[in-house]
């Protein structure tokens, strides 16, 4: 028992040693291949963008409630992504920030949530289901694949179907959590 336990922690080293070399190759390609490219620029612009005309447009008396929508966002996106990565399901060709490829990429930390940000507050009293169906037709039919045509997405054989129910999942469950109605400043009642 314990010999096999210390072949896997040798393995998991030997695992890890390998993804350092794979974080150090991605950050080559960044540096000689992308850095000078309009694409590089572009992905480096969906990071910042959508957040300032998030701050611009934003319901400013909710803006508590949307970033917690937004936070939840970028957790399931994380979750679900890099699941999918590691099972192979798809892939992010462009690189734009080489410190843990996987995971800093615009659409974890700006394009998703921002998107799903804006869509909670616009027409608030249209109908939840009709409103997120819209939403999530336009993330996944229009945006996945505008982004699978710059080659910044590679769905391999994923289906935008599948696209479009998992940005109905980021859609709702973020219109859940800003429907949470036991917000209390913490300095009030007792613990």
């Amino acid at each position: 028992m314990k010999v096999a336990f210390e072949k896997g922690l040798a393995q998991s080293e030997k695992a890890y040693n390998q993804l350092t070399e794979i974080s150090s190759l991605f950050a080559k390609i960044v540096t000689e291949e992308f850095l000078s490219t309009w694409q590089w620029w572009f992905g480096l612009a969906l990071f910042i963008v959508p957040w300032i005309v998030w701050f611009r447009l934003r319901k400013k008396d909710s803006t508590g409630r949307l970033l917690l929508g937004g936070l939840l966002t970028i957790i399931l996106s994380l979750t679900i992504d890099l699941a999918a990565l590691s099972l192979g399901l798809w892939s992010y060709p462009m690189v734009i920030i080489p410190l843990a490829p996987f995971l800093f990429l615009p659409y974890h930390f700006s394009l998703a949530p921002v998107a799903v940000m804006l869509a909670l507050q616009f027409k608030p009293k249209m109908n939840p289901l009709l409103k997120g169906i819209l939403f999530s037709s336009i993330a996944a039919f229009g945006g996945m694949n505008f982004f699978n045509a710059i080659d910044f997405y590679n769905p391999k054989n994923w289906s935008t179907l599948y696209d479009f129910i998992i940005f109905l999942t980021f859609y709702y469950s973020a219109y859940a959590v800003t429907k949470i109605e036991s917000y209390t400043k913490l300095d009030k009642g007792k613990i």
